[in-house]
């Protein structure tokens, strides 16, 4: 049985399977109306804020200071989208006083933001109403104004915990979807949310949670989601359906999350109602953090337990390809610094080569010799184990390049639009034209099928290597998730594991993509900023390092890589 259902005066309340909703009530309880012996929170403002994250807008917010408040201790923090409208049609100051009173959720303040308004250019105009460009799209713009604008404003005056386990954030139809958004934008950040007739369908993208929330790693989110049978069903999508997609992602994916399902429509009966057992959701077991949970049910099980990101190097100006060698000895270059880095089976980071101007993608050859593309002096160079350069290939702006096992190798040339084939003894020939901005290069594991790159399309290309070292039957291949408001991928760096599945550095995270060019996985970054390119070492393969702006970060997976410079290896037989 998928629900556990039950019919409760219009109400059809569901939890999840297996688990007993007992009794949620169908009208307002003494949670939701004031008590004599509960001391009465504030409600302060409204304050006035224009902001520079969306520029022009005037917004107010309010605030709910309880009496038990302490400025001594950081408070926790409530973040609620549509301002006082909203929190009293929950009766949001009354439930807070009451279980707050009760110990049932901590000490908390409560936000109330209004969306913002751009004021009209005269008394014949209408505003620019920023509503829906705030609340329902993705990215991480909304999250940046709250962290970077509204909570610091808020902290002159009041002690706030800084602390993601500490916070929680709601709101109701495009406010829910929101509030979702800052916590999967911002997770460290935002750990608690409560969704009511959530507007997860296609206004600006939102319709794609479901899918990325399947793909994704996870998060420490936990999620309570609200809706009605009868809510809204327009060009955008049906909401009830939307909302038991999220519910299905949420739970594939081992989410802590519940749900109240009822017959009303896109209103707030049903949430005003059930709002404190929603904060008692959100906040059971606190001060216990919200953890990452495992996910069983990933295509491709990658995840380690207590397997995360690790800085292996830091300090540096901005760290590009990543290339191993036969011990499984990790080199990465610096390119603004001209230096080329070599991370030892101990951990230990030493500098390899230095003045070899705007040296960036690295990958070694049968010969054992590391060869680079030199953006700065135009050349393919080749590097002996004591440090050694000499030149390859002269007269090419390589960007990033793979070397065979018969030591012929291929590399990007983006600024014009070129891939080129190359052999040790120097003879090069352009071998294909025309990707806008071909960049990361890698070959399939039995070194039939190149891969590239495209950084301004959201497609990586697949060839097939002819025996002469031609490229034939090019097509756009595997398909990338982009960042929102994007229409380019960004797509990096990659790697192949011995299954066949491409690994591709882009701005959203580590895209996963399967043989048949599917992303069935997308790895958290390691850290804001760019994710520049990756490869698997370690003496066993089984380690992804990837350059990320200033650092090196490794993380153990469940795959094992490949070394293209070896011989081929043929890779199971895809599910299609």
């Amino acid at each position: 049985m998928r629900h556990a259902r039950r019919l409760l005066a219009g109400f059809l309340i569901l939890g999840l399977a297996g688990t007993a909703w007992a009794q949620h009530p169908t009208e307002l309880t003494a949670d939701s109306k004031p008590q004599a012996d509960v001391p009465k929170g504030d409600v302060l403002g409204p304050f006035e804020w224009k902001s520079k994250i969306f520029p022009g807008t005037v917004r107010n917010y309010w605030l709910y200071v309880p009496q038990q408040y302490d400025a001594a201790k950081p408070a926790c923090v409530f973040v609620v989208q549509d301002g006082l409208g909203r929190a009293n049609a929950w009766h949001l100051p009354v439930v807070l006083d009451n279980l707050i009173h009760q110990k049932e959720i901590p000490v908390q303040i409560g936000i109330f933001i209004d969306p913002g308004v751009v004021p009209a250019a005269n008394d014949k105009a209408l505003p620019r109403f920023n509503r829906s460009y705030e609340y329902d799209a993705l990215g991480d713009r909304y999250a940046r104004f709250l962290l970077e604008e509204i909570l610091p404003e808020v902290s002159k005056k009041y002690n706030l915990s800084t602390d993601g386990n500490d916070r929680a954030i709601t709101g109701a139809s495009s406010g829910a979807i929101c509030a979702f958004n800052v916590a999967w934008e911002r997770p460290e950040e935002f750990h608690r949310v409560i969704s009511s007739i959530g507007t997860f369908v296609g206004l600006r993208g939102a319709d794609e949670f479901p899918t990325l929330i399947r793909k994704y790693e996870g998060k420490p989110i936990r999620v309570f989601l609200e809706d009605g049978t009868n809510d809204l069903n327009i060009y955008a999508g049906d909401w009830f359906n939307a909302n038991e997609g999220m519910l299905s992602a949420l739970k594939f994916s081992n989410y802590d999350v519940k749900h109240a399902w009822g017959e009303g429509g896109h209103d707030a009966k049903l949430s005003s109602i059930i709002i404190p057992d929603a904060l008692r959701f959100i906040w059971h077991d606190y001060p216990e953090p919200v953890a990452v949970r495992p996910q069983p049910n990933a295509s491709i099980k990658l995840q380690i337990p207590g397997e995360d990101w690790q800085v292996v190097s830091s300090g540096h100006k901005f760290t590009e390809g990543p290339a191993v060698n036969e011990a499984g000895e990790v080199f990465f270059s610096d390119i603004p610094n001209g230096t080329i880095h070599k991370i030892a089976l101990d951990g230990t980071v030493s500098v390899f080569a230095e003045n070899s101007p705007r040296i960036n993608g690295l990958m070694f050859g049968p010969d054992g010799k590391l060869y680079g593309c030199e953006t700065g002096s135009k050349q393919i160079v080749r590097f002996a184990a004591d440090g050694t350069k000499e030149t390859v290939v002269e007269d090419v702006q390589g960007n990033d390049l793979v070397l065979l096992a018969d030591g012929s190798g291929y590399f990007t040339e983006p600024s014009n639009k070129q891939i080129w084939r190359f052999t040790a003894d120097g003879q090069k020939k352009v071998v294909d034209t025309g990707i806008d901005v071909p960049n990361g290069i890698i070959v399939s594991p039995d070194q039939t099928l190149l891969t590239v790159a495209d950084s301004a399309g959201r497609f990586t290309y697949s060839f097939q290597i002819q025996p002469d070292g031609d490229l034939a039957f090019k097509q756009t291949y595997g398909w990338l998730h982009l960042p929102d408001q994007a229409t380019r991928s960004g797509a990096d760096g990659m790697a192949v594991d011995a299954a066949g599945n491409l690994y591709v550095c882009t701005p959203i995270g580590l895209q996963v993509l399967d043989q048949p060019g599917r992303v069935n996985v997308i790895l958290n970054k390691p850290q804001p900023g760019p994710l520049a390119n990756v490869v698997f070492g370690g003496p066993e393969l089984d380690t992804l390092f990837v350059t990320a702006g200033d650092k090196v970060f490794k993380r153990k997976v469940n795959a094992k890589g490949v070394l293209p410079f070896k011989a081929p290896v043929t890779p199971p037989k895809p599910r299609l």
